[in-house]
């Protein structure tokens, strides 16, 4: 009996699987992770559209964060990751500095500014980031940084992170809708 409690809390933490970092992102494959990446924006305001505050406040499992968290997450990762991909584009192997994303989510902006804001600075981060991830040669995706709690990587692995992230973290929303009949 534990272990498919386990299952299904574990399912409900990773509806799209546990992120799988890849060995390197051939030119297709990153073709497609940009326009992942590019559609998070719009697939995120799609999975809120119409949820009432009551809704947004509901955890999307058993004691993990409510939606609104989980919406304010999200440009609090990619912001994030466009800095990270900007530092590693015009500095050499820099090491970038993680951040608690637990602590991030417990903050008052995270637990009570409404869910709109966070899906325009989504927009605009997305904006420009793709920007960079288009004009990006091939060579620029092979440039490395340091993760301190992760090691070295390169930025076709970090496009294929955020690649995951997003429909991940969609997915929290989406099937938290589905199981509550929204």
């Amino acid at each position: 009996m534990t272990a498919s409690v386990q299952d299904s809390s574990a399912d409900l933490s990773f509806p799209t699987g546990r992120f799988q970092r890849p060995a390197s992102l051939d030119a297709d494959a990153r073709t497609r992770a940009i326009d992942v990446i590019a559609a998070t924006p719009a697939r995120l305001r799609e999975a809120v559209r119409g949820l009432t505050d009551k809704q947004i406040d509901t955890e999307y499992r058993p004691g993990g964060w409510t939606v609104r968290q989980v919406v304010h997450h999200v440009p609090d990762s990619h912001l994030n990751a466009y800095i990270r991909f900007k530092l590693a584009l015009t500095e050499n192997e820099p090491t970038i500095k993680p951040y608690d994303e637990g602590r991030w989510a417990e903050l008052v902006d995270s637990k009570v500014v409404p869910i709109a804001t966070s899906l325009s600075l989504l927009d605009a981060v997305h904006e420009r980031w793709v920007a960079i991830l288009r004009a990006m040669s091939a060579a620029d995706f092979e440039r490395p940084l340091i993760h301190p709690e992760n090691g070295r990587q390169r930025l076709d692995q970090m496009l294929a992170l955020y690649a995951w992230h997003g429909p991940h973290h969609v997915a929290h929303v989406t099937k938290l809708r589905e199981r509550m009949g929204w």
